[in-house]
This record gives structure tokens, C-alpha cells and sequence, in this order.
């Protein structure tokens, strides 16, 4: 993996409070978000007027403050043969517990039937 490749000395001194990022050549900034406050306004920093190939590298602001380039991955990372990986070692197979059912859907409770007045005490008639 190639290292990056500085493009334009900037030399910008970091802010933790701010996120830096390159943007049509120039260094932009932006205040970092936080909670119960509303989103800052992103400006420029410096106007470098760096030539850009986005179809070929990525742009940075890497740790020294300067902008510098990275060739894209094509086709992202490639994967390890299956060949060269060792096998891994099985340990003794255990008896599988049985499966246990799954409970049945119960019907909704239903509700008592209302409890009739008690009738009143007096003559019969």
C-alpha cells in the first residue's frame, strides 16, 4: 500500500472543536456538532486552488495540516486465498440438545361475566 503523496503545504494547526476536510482544492472547516445546539457554518480556510482527480486519488487534510492524496483502492481490498489460510482444528462434536417448541399463541383472555346487583331484602311478592 503506497504512502500519501503531499499535494500543497498548508501547515494548518488543529482545532478539536473544528473538522477539516478538502473541497474544490481549498481547505474547508466546519464546527463539530453538539448536542442541543444547532449545526455551524462550514468556511474556507485556506484557498490552496489544488488541481483535483477524484476519479483517481482521495484527498486529505493529513496530520501535519498540509492537503495530500491517496490512490483509490480499486475494487476494494483483496480477499486471502483460501489455500493459504491453515485449516482450523474441529473440536469433538457435542449431542445437540433438542429443539425446544416454540410456545403456541394464546387466544386473549376473556373477561369475567359482569356480577348481577344483590337483589334487595323486603317481601316477596
Amino acid at each position: 500500500m503506497a504512502a500519501a503523496e503531499k499535494v500543497h503545504k498548508a501547515g494548518i494547526t488543529r482545532n478539536n472543536d473544528m473538522m477539516y476536510y478538502v473541497k474544490n482544492g481549498d481547505i474547508w472547516q466546519v464546527p463539530r456538532k453538539k448536542p442541543g445546539q444547532p449545526k455551524g457554518k462550514a468556511s474556507v480556510l485556506v484557498k490552496a486552488g489544488v488541481e483535483m482527480d477524484y476519479s483517481k486519488y482521495l484527498y486529505f487534510v493529513d496530520g501535519d495540516g498540509d492537503i495530500a492524496r491517496k490512490e483509490r483502492q480499486v475494487g476494494g481490498s483483496k480477499r486471502k486465498s483460501a489455500k493459504k489460510a491453515a485449516p482450523a482444528k474441529k473440536a469433538p462434536a457435542k449431542k445437540a440438545a433438542p429443539a425446544k417448541k416454540a410456545p403456541a399463541k394464546k387466544a386473549p383472555a376473556k373477561k369475567a361475566p359482569a356480577k348481577k346487583a344483590p337483589a334487595k331484602k323486603g317481601k316477596k311478592k
